[in-house]
């Protein structure tokens, strides 16, 4: 049984380890609240946009716009969502898991598959099995998000207009509750047509100034839109899976310090005992 001072020592030092985990939880806590309170702002408006830019598309048709274009997916561009930071549960390793998986259950259906890495995590990850990374982007906090979602929305844009890609997916956490998030994989380039009602008219809309200049506005609008909406879902989830994670981390320091405890007294009174033993092991020799 290890000695009286190593137990104090270990009890102490779970004790240290469980104040870091409470503050930690308080915390990603707080930013939760406001990261969902962003996430429930941003879902009526990123979801009105997709009604409407998806009628869009159908009616003005798919070659009215080259975002429109629908080819043959021969190479495709994944962006994969983490975060900088671990001590998040499962949150990190559920995305590279799926990105991963992605590219085995397709690879024989593209002939390229390139990542955009949000997220040190999954930057490091996917450096490790060899995958293509086409470019590296720090993980998104909430004052960064919109900036980090103009630069994502800058580069597979100008990616696809080039003619580099044939498809865009993201790859993020969407927030369901703070011990609950799934993992989505959505097309986000070409943009998808919604299907029209059977009975609906085959006409297409009145455009001001026109229909370019319309489509040239709000397509790249449309991209972005999506892309900070899952940016805005990846980091509630990241602080819902933290605030798990450290709360299971403190429940479980708790259950480790009341053990501990029970070891330390086992040990105290075994030895008070060895002591009560030897004295009076001495006074009986002393009567003999």
């Amino acid at each position: 049984m290890p000695s009286l001072k190593a137990i104090r020592a270990r009890i102490i030092s779970v004790k240290n380890t469980q104040k870091i985990t409470r503050a930690m939880k308080m915390i990603a806590a707080a930013r939760l609240r406001r990261a969902s309170e962003a996430v429930h702002a941003a879902r009526p408006y990123t979801r009105a946009l997709e009604e409407v830019i998806g009628e869009l598309a159908a009616r003005a048709g798919t070659e009215a716009h080259p975002l429109l274009v629908q080819r043959p997916q021969r190479r495709v561009l994944l962006v994969a969502m983490t975060a900088d930071r671990g001590l998040a549960g499962g949150f990190n390793s559920s995305i590279n898991r799926a990105t991963e998986r992605y590219i085995y259950e397709h690879k024989h259906e593209h002939d390229k598959i390139s990542v955009v890495s949000v997220g040190r995590k999954g930057r490091d990850y996917l450096r490790r099995r060899k995958h293509d990374l086409l470019k590296e982007l720090a993980g998104a906090t909430g004052p960064v998000a919109d900036a980090r979602a103009e630069e994502i929305t800058q580069l597979v844009v100008s990616e696809f207009l080039d003619d580099k890609f044939d498809a865009v997916y993201l790859i993020y956490n969407e927030f369901k509750s703070a011990i609950s998030q799934k993992v989505q994989i959505k097309q986000l380039l070409p943009i998808k047509p919604q299907a029209l009602p059977a009975n609906a008219a085959p006409v297409d809309y009145i455009y001001e100034p026109d229909r370019q200049a319309v489509l040239d506005r709000v397509l790249p609008m449309y991209v972005k839109v999506e892309t900070l909406s899952a940016l805005l879902e990846s980091v509630a989830s990241f602080f819902g899976a933290q605030m798990s994670a450290m709360d299971n981390a403190s429940n479980n320091a708790k259950e480790m310090i009341g053990r501990l405890t029970l070891d330390y007294n086992r040990a105290r009174q075994a030895a008070i005992t060895k002591e009560l033993l030897e004295i009076i092991g001495g006074a009986e020799a002393l009567k003999g």
